[in-house]
């Protein structure tokens, strides 16, 4: 199929140097809260990227569950392949594609677990069948039917089906501590406008860069 022709103009919106915050969680954070009021569909939802240990990239898409000055939060199995990916190699990239914006958000860092307290505090907050999920999984585990998924839940939910749901051992959060934050806005004639956020030691360099 020839996609030549399937192409769109980005708006004038634009992005200028005077408009970004000193410190990129700030920015990332007034961007984030425009995309939750705008109803962009799920925007804590971004693409995580790790690399096995030939060197071959994966991507798959997480949710973004908190941020602060220290980071961004996602959560998974700690048996899964993005697990082993980082515990090989704690690099990665995240990307935040908020198309309907005209914008990305792109995060390279490094990937640290969080404290099992911090796991727990969350694990807490989530409903019950999520919970439940959380322990049916043995993700990216090779599986013979869904069949077999549905009667390791119907197990699960005998178990624990009296009283609350504990915090699995192979289960809580990474952080991903920034060490590049780039701002993408789409413009016209394909000339975006590109901002780079580097750390130099504990301070944070502005760039703009060509698109």
């Amino acid at each position: 199929m020839d996609l030549a022709e399937f192409r769109k103009e980005y708006s004038s919106r634009g992005l200028r140097r005077e408009e970004l915050s000193p410190d990129p969680v700030a920015q990332f954070s007034e961007w984030f809260i425009q995309a939750t009021g705008l109803d962009v569909h799920e925007p804590n939802a971004m693409t995580l990227a790790t690399v096995d240990e030939h060197g071959m990239p994966y991507q798959r898409t997480v949710l973004l569950k908190y941020y602060d000055k220290d980071g961004f939060v996602f959560f998974t199995n700690y048996g899964s392949r993005k697990a082993a990916q980082i515990a090989a190699n704690p690099k990665v990239s995240l990307l935040f594609p908020w198309i309907t914006l005209e914008r990305q958000v792109i995060i390279q860092g490094r990937a640290e677990k969080i404290s099992t307290a911090e796991s727990l505090r969350y694990f807490a907050s989530r409903p019950r069948e999520s919970q439940i999920g959380a322990w049916v999984s043995n993700q990216s585990e090779v599986i013979t039917s869904r069949k077999f998924l549905m009667q390791k839940l119907s197990e699960i939910r005998d178990k624990f089906q009296h009283g609350e749901i504990p915090l699995p051992s192979f289960w809580g959060g990474y952080r991903v501590v920034p060490q590049a934050i780039e701002f993408w806005q789409g413009g016209p004639a394909r000339l975006h406008d590109r901002f780079l956020y580097r750390k130099n030691h504990d301070v944070w360099q502005i760039e703009r860069l060509s698109p």
